[in-house]
């Protein structure tokens, strides 16, 4: 996994990319003029030349030299080009569970977004993510591969730990919120003060919290 981010560098008439797959990781090159994410949300499958494909059952890496990349079977890409993303954003820390990856990074929504109310839904398979870290769930220690910007196949998601409710953004996967913060207990001290303060119902009536 720590290898990924070394697999490429940029070029100019082709595009470079690692390939998250369900069963392995596969770098090589693409041989496009577009750019990435056209070409995942244009295509079935996609031709990788000069690949390096690192299987996830612990079998050594082999480079088949020609391969193709199943978009289905696809959880995150990450390329060399500069993928572009809000200009005005603002940032919130993502974790999700894709297959058998882990996904840390951050996903950028315009100032102000509230995910209750937004009206603009994502029409694409794939969703930008920054500042991006990918481990292994099964294996903590297999190491980290970390990518500037990657796209994040929002169908592969089974779950997703965000501090908004982005449920619109990965369809089927499961939501986790951090829990909110409880309400300070009021002192006894205040408890009693209000006690002492408020009228006693008059003899004979009942109080409004008990009345039928």
């Amino acid at each position: 996994m720590a290898d990924a981010q070394g697999l490429f560098e940029g070029t100019g008439v082709s595009i470079k990319v690692v390939a998250y797959l369900q069963e392995g990781v596969l770098g090589g090159v693409i041989d496009s003029s577009e750019h990435l994410r056209d070409l995942l949300e244009s295509s079935e499958r996609l031709r990788v030349t000069e690949s390096t494909w690192t299987p996830l059952d612990g079998g050594l890496p082999t480079t088949p030299g020609e391969a193709t990349i199943v978009i289905d079977d696809l959880a995150l890409a990450a390329g060399d080009e500069e993928l572009a993303g809000p200009v005005h954003a603002a940032f919130h820390a993502i974790r999700l569970e894709a297959g058998p990856y882990l996904i840390r990074g951050e996903l950028a929504t315009l100032p102000g977004f509230d995910p209750g109310r937004a009206l603009t839904r994502p029409t694409g398979t794939f969703v930008l993510l920054n500042d991006v870290k990918v481990s292994l769930l099964a294996d903590a220690n297999a190491g980290t591969a970390s990518h500037d910007r990657a796209l994040v196949n929002r169908y592969s998601v089974d779950r997703v730990d965000a501090d908004l409710m982005l449920g619109f953004f990965f369809p089927g996967a499961q939501m986790e919120m951090p829990a909110p913060s409880p309400h300070p207990a009021a002192s006894p001290s205040a408890s009693a003060a209000d006690a002492a303060e408020a009228p006693l119902p008059a003899q004979g009536s009942t109080p409004d919290a008990q009345t039928a």
